[in-house]
Parts: C-alpha cells; sequence; structure tokens
C-alpha cells in the first residue's frame, strides 16, 4: 500500500459495499456523514472490521428526522451523548454527533455538541482511530494519524497524560490495541509507557467489568506476551491482578501454535496467575467456573485422560498445555489420542444395575470404585467385566 497516495479504503471494503450503509447514506440527501473509527482503521489496514460506526455534525433530532423521514426506526440509545441508532434491514447502526469533552472525571465525559471534525477528533484515544472516512471512501484524517495506522504505531492522541485522565480505561487500551495492531517489529511509544507509569492509581476507579472486558479482548490476541510484558512494566499488571506473572504466557503461546490451536484468552489467563482473578476482571458465573477447573486440572494430579472425561477435550488440552508449559516441555503428539478417546468414554454402569443389593452411600462408593477401575483401564473395560468379581 502506497502510503503517499492513499486517499480512499480499498475498494473491496465491507461497508463500503454493504447496501444498508449506502441506504442509510442516502437518507441524509447529502448531509455530511461519516464512517469513523475502527471500521475505517481496519480498511485502511485491510483487516476484517466489526461494528460499522457513523459520526455527523448534525444534531440527533435532525439525524432522527431524516432516518425516519425514510422509514428507517431510531432508536435513542445513547442520546444523552449524541448517539441514536438507526435500525437498517434489521441491523443497527450507532450514528453520533460530532462532540467536545467539557469535563472528565477519569471514567465519563461531559459533552458539548459541536460541528467540528477536529474537535471531535481530538477528544478520541488513538491517532489510528481518529481516521474518519465518506460513505464512498475517502479517507479524512483531521489529526494527521494516517501515517501512525498504516505503520502499525499505538500513541495516544495529544499529550498521553490527558487522554489517559480522561478515562483511565484507555491505558489497558492501549495494550489492547498493541496486542491486535502494533508491528511486531516495534517498541512501545515511551511517551505513552511513561504516562501509564505515572497513572497507574487511576485504575481503581474503573469497575472490574469494564477492566475484565479489556482483559478477556486483549488475552484474545495472536499473542499478545509483548503487551503483558509492558502491563508488567509500568506496573499496570500487578496493580490489576496481584500475584500475577507472565512467565509462563509466552511458552503456553507458543503450545498453542504447535498444536495449530487458536487463542484461549481464559487458558491464558490461568497462565498469568494472580489473586482473586474471578472477583477483580467480574467474571461471568460461567467462565468464573471454567476458570476454577481448569486451575484445579493445570495443578492437580488427575491424569490428563480422565480430565478429558470428566471435563471435555477442551479442557484437558488447556490442561496439558498449562502443564507442559509449567514444565518447559513440548508436548507430544502422542499425548493426544487419549484424549479424544477419554472425552468420548461413556462409563457403561449405571446405578441401577447395582441396585437393590446396594443403595446410599455403599451404592455411591462401589460405582465410584468400579469407575476408577474402568478409567485406569484406558476406558477400556465393559460392563461385563466390571461387574464380574475381581
Amino acid at each position: 500500500m502506497d502510503r503517499s497516495t492513499l486517499t480512499h479504503v480499498p475498494a473491496d471494503t465491507g461497508w463500503l459495499n454493504d447496501r444498508r450503509v449506502q441506504a442509510l447514506a442516502a437518507a441524509f440527501e447529502g448531509a455530511p456523514i461519516y464512517l469513523v473509527g475502527g471500521c475505517v482503521r481496519d480498511a485502511v489496514l485491510g483487516v476484517s472490521g466489526g461494528d460499522v460506526d457513523l459520526a455527523t455534525p448534525l444534531l440527533p433530532a435532525e439525524v432522527t428526522r431524516l432516518a425516519e423521514a425514510t422509514g428507517f426506526k431510531v432508536v435513542p440509545t445513547g442520546i444523552e451523548h449524541g448517539t441514536v441508532t438507526v435500525v437498517v434491514d434489521g441491523s443497527g447502526f450507532e450514528i453520533t454527533s460530532f462532540r467536545k469533552d467539557v469535563e472528565t472525571d477519569g471514567r465519563r465525559a461531559v459533552v458539548a455538541f459541536s460541528t467540528d471534525m477536529t474537535e471531535d477528533a481530538r477528544r478520541r484515544d488513538f491517532t489510528l482511530n481518529a481516521l474518519y472516512a465518506t460513505t464512498t471512501g475517502k479517507i479524512i484524517d483531521p489529526l494527521g494519524g494516517l501515517p501512525d495506522c498504516l505503520a502499525r504505531r499505538i500513541r495516544f492522541v495529544g499529550e498521553a497524560s490527558d487522554r489517559i485522565r480522561e478515562d483511565y480505561l484507555r491505558i489497558l487500551r492501549f495494550f489492547r490495541f498493541h496486542a491486535w495492531y502494533a508491528a511486531p517489529q516495534d517498541g512501545f511509544d515511551t511517551e505513552a509507557l511513561a504516562a501509564i507509569a505515572a497513572n497507574t492509581t487511576g485504575l481503581e476507579t474503573l469497575s472490574a467489568e469494564r477492566i475484565g472486558s479489556e482483559m478477556r479482548r486483549l488475552l484474545a490476541a495472536s499473542d499478545p506476551c509483548r503487551a503483558v510484558a509492558g502491563m508488567q512494566k509500568t506496573g499496570v499488571l500487578g496493580r490489576l491482578l496481584p500475584g500475577s506473572d507472565p512467565l509462563w504466557l509466552g511458552p503456553v503461546v507458543h503450545l498453542e501454535g504447535e498444536l495449530d490451536l487458536g487463542p484461549d484468552w481464559l487458558r491464558r489467563l490461568v497462565a498469568l496467575g494472580g489473586q482473586d482473578v474471578a472477583a477483580r476482571l467480574r467474571l461471568t458465573r460461567a467462565d468464573a467456573r471454567s476458570l476454577d477447573t481448569l486451575q484445579e486440572a493445570m495443578s492437580g494430579m488427575m491424569p490428563l485422560p480422565e480430565i478429558a472425561y470428566r471435563h471435555g477435550y477442551d479442557v484437558a488440552v488447556s490442561a496439558l498445555i498449562l502443564r507442559a508449559a509449567m514444565a518447559g516441555e513440548a508436548i507430544d503428539p502422542k499425548a493426544l489420542p487419549p484424549l479424544v478417546e477419554g472425552a468420548k468414554a461413556r462409563f457403561p454402569v449405571a446405578a441401577r444395575d447395582l441396585m437393590p443389593a446396594l443403595t446410599g452411600k455403599a451404592l455411591g462408593h462401589r460405582l465410584a470404585s468400579l469407575e476408577a477401575r474402568w478409567i485406569a483401564s484406558g476406558f477400556r473395560l465393559s460392563r461385563e467385566d466390571l461387574m464380574t468379581p475381581e
């Protein structure tokens, strides 16, 4: 991609050819409306994007009037912050009026509407996210962030400390964006690291839900190791997860690659360790249970095929990776087939097979004993084998 001549997003960009986006643009009857942020960044970088967000100098009432006049449903999802969601063919598109910050407290901002795109851009977090595009694909770069985007540099807009103090979650977003977008050969922006290290106490003002969401997304990156190392260096990791250590994270990521597995944020979270992780990140009940199961599987003595039988193949593979990472060992491919067998195995004896001769605790003890024999046999003993007295 020629940086000196780039003026439009690539012709195959998804939203550029999305009839819903173009129908939305037509509803504005030539009034200014722009794609903004992540969808423009991802188009410039040639990566598949997610949500399509739009911005306009028009006030929410005018956005609503134009959209409804075309027959689109409008939902005032964040009207106090200038955001309405316009539903086109069943899909919602957020449209936000240009804004400028009037007051911030590190978690939320008081904003005023603006007609100036540059003012709107200045309140964004990173230069590669301060890009706009017309619905025909023309790139508009009010802050000069396009070279940073193309070079995959993660830099705060303006003064790093100012952006951080507007919303301390931007500390975590910096490391997440570094994990997902930064050029592997480049280091961190030194001004950003210094500002982060000086403002880590602000993380205490954030909710556990917001922190947990960012950590989950960061650890889901292809290789988050450098970003997590930066978090440790600046004191962020220790403040968020006391007792954690990225020592095993690199080996886990390497072993995932060796087994041709995709990223697993929970497996990597277990590798980091730490105290009260589920509470500090406000994990869902299901994720908290999975965390406990995986922590026990990693550090316990249960054979891996038995883990596969009791908890499934994925948990057993994660335990295999974590144990190998802790031991500094490679994984023998021959270790995988027994896990497949364990996950498919079904204990052939039921309680009714032992009743009425046995009931209550005696029945439970006998079932457990038979199950232990069956597992020790590699899941090969049949019902008849198990029911035959030893």
